[in-house]
């Protein structure tokens, strides 16, 4: 399907979030389509090219995808951050500053939004890369989230992001009821076999429905330009996550 892409400007508690919605055209002779909705969850450098293109891959099959800015609270409305050292420094600052309670807020604004929509068809899923693996993972809290693809999620093995006692995602697995898609590189550097193997354990310790996958390549492997890129692993990543969603969305 062609994609069109729009913005909409959504009241959180912690502010307005800017949030880039990328949908299927409607034929013209087709009067009212109904789709499933994505939350899609962008790296610390929030809507880059390759977040974009991602989104629009996945919007293509059919799905409404909304990108949310997800640190709106520290920045000024449509701040991109540059794949460079300056960018990553101030990336991760925000990640640092950024309750994690603030992201459920996020996910909680969007749902609302997303069911006042006419165009929703009932279902909601959510995906992201790298610490937006980790938001989507952190989504799937979420009652309304059936659906998750998780692509290398960072801090998820360890206590970095900010959170109240209690509250870390890996805390809270006992209200994730939506099925869940852990993809993963086994070179990566930012998450290491035992931080693998330990949410893997206690996903399976919770009896979560998952499905597991590790590739043999780097953090961000899935990033379009990056030295990093593996565009064939890539390919076979985009296709887990639509058969996750075909299937429960």
């Amino acid at each position: 399907m062609k994609v069109k892409s729009q913005i909409a400007d959504i009241i959180t508690p912690t502010g307005v979030m800017r949030t880039y919605i990328h949908s299927p055209v409607v034929a013209k002779n087709v009067t009212e389509t109904k789709y499933p909705a994505i939350l899609f969850y962008s790296e610390i450098f929030q809507q880059t090219g390759p977040i974009e293109s991602a989104a629009k891959i996945i919007a293509s099959h059919g799905y409404v995808v909304l990108v949310p800015e997800v640190f709106h609270e520290l920045n000024p409305i449509g701040t991109i951050l540059a794949y460079d050292d300056a960018g990553r420094d101030k990336g991760n600052t925000d990640k640092a500053a950024k309750d994690v309670q603030g992201y459920d807020t996020d996910n909680a604004a969007m749902i609302d939004y997303i069911k006042q929509q006419t165009w929703y068809n009932g279902n909601i899923g959510a995906m992201g890369f790298c610490i937006g693996g980790h938001l989507a993972f952190r989504a799937a809290l979420q009652p309304e989230i059936k659906g998750t693809a998780c692509l290398y999620a960072t801090d998820l093995h360890a206590l970095t992001i900010p959170n109240k006692p209690g509250q870390h995602s890996m805390e809270r697995l006992d209200d994730i009821s939506g099925e869940m898609l852990m993809i993963w590189g086994k070179q990566d550097n930012h998450i290491p076999t035992a931080g693998r193997a330990q949410v893997y354990a206690k996903m399976t310790e919770a009896d979560l429905t998952f499905t597991w996958h590790e590739f043999n390549a780097q953090h961000a492997f899935m990033r379009d330009g990056d030295e990093r890129y593996d565009a064939q692993t890539s390919l076979l990543c985009y296709q887990l996550a639509l058969n996750l969603f075909g299937r429960t969305l």
